[in-house]
């Protein structure tokens, strides 16, 4: 049997998280990538240079990222091979911190527990934690529904896809996928500033994530024991090419529908609806919760079962 690298890696991201202690102490690895980004950023992205300029100067940023933390990546696996048997350990160590199940988790009970206790302040101020949107004027039905979906997109950028990535590359593969999905957070936007600068850090993140995604998605159905036609139907309602098909498949599982109509910095968006069904609440929340707990567990059987077969 191979080293359960990602299975250690997944089980201590489980158990522990990212403990605030050693957050205080060293931060996480994900600070180092956007104060580089905001280098960047500062140096090329100048409202003074051309919008050619400007989407170079983006491909370059993507360029350092993948540079730095590729050789990175390389370093420490080399470093870990070094350890002999405890090498596989000290891999799964170092890999560790990409992961974020527990995170997604931790960021969702507060909304349970807000809306549990009817106190729609706290349930805004909790959402608002985790999703991008205004959350002032937010009812019940729309805090759900914010959860649901920020809970589905994110078990693929936080789990599907950096266990893929180190799956395929190791140690260097999900590092330079956190580094990507960093840059895409910060400056893979439509909007300017960053359209043109922007472009490069939203295109390769949409191509890293093309296949975690549809595992996501196939995942939480899974888990859920359904979902599969709702899933399928409105797996490109989404302006992203990714993210539908988590959410797709979530609203499938659950009957209920997601997204539509959301504020952003004031503004309406008239998204379209994905699934059919109910109006999200509570129970739907706490619902997902528990298909997101399975579909994880569901990733540590493939990744002990890869570790058995290699």
């Amino acid at each position: 049997m191979a080293e359960p690298v990602a299975l250690m890696a997944l089980a201590l991201d489980a158990a522990l998280g990212w403990p605030a202690r050693i957050h205080s102490l060293v931060g996480h690895p994900v600070g180092a990538f956007a104060r580089l980004i905001a280098w960047c950023d500062r140096g090329w992205n100048r409202p003074d240079r051309s919008r050619r300029a400007r989407r170079m100067g983006g491909v370059a940023t993507v360029l350092i990222l993948i540079a730095v933390t590729g050789v990175g990546g390389l370093a420490l696996a080399w470093g870990a091979s070094k350890l002999g048997s405890a090498g596989w350990l000290a891999a799964a160590l170092l890999a560790w911190p990409a992961l974020a199940q527990r995170s997604l988790d931790q960021h969702v009970v507060p909304v349970i527990k807000a809306l549990r206790a009817d106190d729609i302040v706290a349930a805004r101020a909790a959402v608002g934690m985790i999703v991008g949107r205004d959350t002032a004027g937010m009812d019940r039905a729309d805090v759900a529904r914010a959860g649901i979906e920020s809970l589905a997109e994110s078990f693929c950028d936080g789990v599907i896809a950096p266990l893929f990535w180190l799956l395929v590359g190791g140690l260097p593969g999900i590092w330079v996928l956190k580094a990507v999905n960093t840059a895409d957070s910060l400056i893979g936007h439509k909007e300017e500033p960053y359209r043109d600068f922007g472009w490069a850090a939203a295109r390769l993140d949409d191509a890293m994530n093309f296949i975690p995604a549809r595992l996501s998605a196939l995942l939480i159905c899974v888990a859920g024991s359904g979902g599969w036609a709702i899933g399928w139907r409105y797996r490109r309602a989404h302006a992203s090419p990714n993210a539908g098909w988590p959410e797709a498949a979530m609203a499938g599982v659950l009957k209920v529908r997601l997204a539509g109509p959301a504020s952003y910095d004031g503004e309406v968006m008239d998204k379209p609806w994905i699934g059919e069904g109910n109006e999200a609440g509570l129970p739907d929340l706490i619902r997902a919760r528990h298909v997101y707990h399975r579909a994880c567990a569901l990733c540590w059987v493939v990744a002990g079962g890869i570790a058995w077969l290699a």
